[in-house]
């Protein structure tokens, strides 16, 4: 098929692109591309965040400290400490407000002890609380620690239950 603009959904089999026509000039601007190798990076609707699994941004933390919000909105933490690290998650309000939260944003943040010689363990913050499934089931929902070594992942979920704060549980 030719290159057509449509009013509507479209379907394709090699890829599609987003435009905008100018309705002054008319002119046809390409606003996003799309195809078998498209990712999205943010998608919001109706009040959720989803996340790019890809993380192309990480952060690392390999001394004791508090995760700044910009660290735990790239979705992916490593640690290659030889020590005991604690991380702490930021407050409700600074993630809320790094994210643009709403009530029912929920995000995954990773954990990725791989490269580490000791335990690295999470703690929440001020508007952060563990979720009922971690406060009752502490050996998994509720796991704080990971590993290190090759068993030393962990996903965690991130669901906001208002713009400045959110309930915090293990995930894998």
């Amino acid at each position: 098929m030719a290159a057509t603009t449509f009013n509507g959904p479209v379907r394709s089999q090699n890829g599609f692109q987003s435009i905008t026509k100018s309705a002054t000039t008319g002119a046809v601007t390409v606003a996003a591309t799309f195809g078998v190798t498209t990712s999205v990076t943010n998608l919001t609707t109706t009040n959720l965040v989803f996340t790019d699994q890809n993380h192309p941004t990480t952060a690392a933390i390999n001394a004791t400290a508090t995760a700044t919000a910009a660290q735990v909105a790239t979705g992916y933490i490593t640690s290659t400490s030889a020590a005991a690290t604690t991380i702490t998650l930021p407050t409700g309000t600074l993630l809320g407000a790094a994210l643009g939260a709403a009530k029912g944003t929920v995000m995954d943040l990773y954990i990725d002890n791989t490269g580490g010689a000791s335990t690295v363990t999470i703690a929440v913050a001020t508007n952060g609380i563990l979720s009922t499934a971690a406060a009752d089931t502490a050996g998994s929902f509720g796991d704080l620690t990971i590993a290190a070594g090759a068993t030393g992942l962990g996903r965690f979920t991130i669901m906001f239950s208002s713009a400045t704060a959110y309930v915090f549980t293990r995930t894998a």
